[in-house]
């Protein structure tokens, strides 16, 4: 027995010394590769690279067909690569669309300005899915930093029917849109229409059609500093709705979209 804790009393020391010197080894292997770590990335920097973690942009966007407004989250991949998600709402518009308004004979306006043949609003939500390569760094603080943006993924159309407001039979006024058993009123520019309805008439009516797009872009971040984001983007994307998207009457209806787009992008890194 005496001979156990004898053994006991010098092994114990030894095992002690030994995990001791392990995990003081394993530290110093840990504070190493975060050393090499951050000095590669202190590197990156140098050369022009954006590093971060993850950023959140705010978009304005002005498109070829419309307009709209999104929202972009990013996750930092490696010192050229950013995995994207994002989503943006934004209005289609026919490019033969032309607003008029009615006036009485002594100048008053009738009704709100309208769009002559417009059967429907058509907006649109986009959730999409992509990468930003980074294709030249900042060469200094006032530099810009070029980027590839690349995605694609799912797109709701919206129709909203488009109403008017027209001259009933009792000299009153009514609201009514385009049907296919359409009333002759909705284009009697001359006599029957006073205007546009009010913005939020038909809302309750909107037709959802699925759809998918795919966008690419150039980006140019001229921020000063890295933890704000300060860019302008310069791109094209392309939808396909499931059926055609009627906007305009007397107008071809399409299923297929292409525009081009340009938006002032702003938010911040982390």
């Amino acid at each position: 027995m005496k001979k156990i804790i004898l053994y006991l009393l010098l092994i114990i020391p030894i095992v002690g010394f030994s995990q001791a010197s392990q995990k003081k080894e394993t530290r110093k292997e840990r504070k190493a590769r975060i050393d090499a770590h951050t000095k590669k990335l202190q590197k990156e920097a140098e050369e022009g690279a954006i590093i971060f973690n993850k950023q959140s942009t705010f978009h304005i966007t002005l498109r070829s067909d419309g307009y709209g407004i999104g929202y972009e989250h990013g996750k930092f991949k490696t010192a050229t690569k950013t995995n994207l998600w994002w989503f943006n709402l934004a209005e289609r518009k026919h490019p033969k669309e032309e607003k008029l308004v009615v006036s009485y004979a002594n100048g008053e306006q009738a009704g709100n300005p309208y769009i002559f043949g417009k059967i429907n609003n058509f907006y649109l939500f986009n959730l999409g899915f992509g990468q930003q390569k980074l294709l030249g760094g900042k060469s200094s603080k006032n530099g810009i930093a070029i980027s590839a943006i690349y995605g694609g993924g799912l797109s709701i159309g919206m129709l909203k029917p488009y109403y008017l407001e027209v001259d009933d039979s009792a000299g009153g006024k009514e609201l009514i849109k385009y049907q296919t058993n359409n009333d002759p009123r909705f284009l009697d520019a001359q006599t029957s229409i006073y205007g546009a309805a009010p913005f939020g008439k038909g809302f309750g009516e909107i037709k959802f059609v699925p759809g998918i797009f795919a966008k690419g872009a150039l980006r140019f971040e001229y921020g000063r500093f890295n933890d704000i984001v300060s860019a302008l983007e310069i791109g094209i994307s392309a939808e396909y709705y499931t059926q055609k998207m009627p906007i305009l009457l007397l107008q071809k209806d399409k299923s297929f979209f292409l525009n081009g787009h340009i938006s002032l992008i702003f938010g911040s890194r982390r």
